[in-house]
């Protein structure tokens, strides 16, 4: 597969199968907060409540084929500064560079989104390797871990942050 089908756009209900295939998966919804979807009518009221109305929630394609989504959380008030980033992938496709792309595409369009933002930032489960080298590689810095930071489906987890900022050079 050429890295240069996969891309990113927002959510259609149209995505509701593809979503349900990915999003159904305990392995890809282990280390985020999403419930695992138990069926197609949850994926599409999911997509039309949760997705659609986002602020910033992309879905990961390939081939216009919805195979994980990118989330941006912007802060708002004195917290405007920086937003999360969370993501996910299919695990068909995982190991194949596409979520360090999806984050890599993503980023330069956070910060033409969201002005005010000049940090971006990520909370990983220590654990979870792959995806710290997926941030590392789209130009994240590692800064710490913050030890039993925060519950993830009902677990008490160590998290390492990582942070990119709106001047820091991305290389697509």
């Amino acid at each position: 597969m050429d890295l240069y089908d996969v891309s990113l756009r927002p959510f259609r209900l149209t995505d509701a199968n593809d979503l349900f295939s990915w999003a159904g998966d305990d392995q890809v919804t282990r280390s985020i907060r999403w419930k695992t979807l138990t069926s197609i009518e949850e994926a599409t009221t999911f997509i039309r409540e949760v997705c659609i109305p986002h602020p910033w929630r992309r879905s990961i394609c390939v081939n216009d084929r919805s195979i994980g989504f990118v989330s941006i959380y912007p802060g708002s008030g004195d917290d405007r500064c920086r937003a999360d980033i969370g993501y996910a992938l299919s695990v068909e496709f995982w190991g194949r560079g596409i979520a360090t792309m999806a984050v890599k595409l993503a980023v330069p369009q956070v910060f033409r989104d969201f002005p005010d933002v000049i940090r971006l930032q990520a909370y990983v489960d220590v654990e979870n390797k792959a995806s710290q080298r997926v941030l590392e590689k789209a130009g994240f810095v590692k800064e710490g871990v913050l030890r039993k930071y925060s519950y993830i489906k009902g677990k008490l987890l160590d998290l390492v942050v990582l942070s990119v900022l709106s001047n820091d050079a991305i290389p697509l």
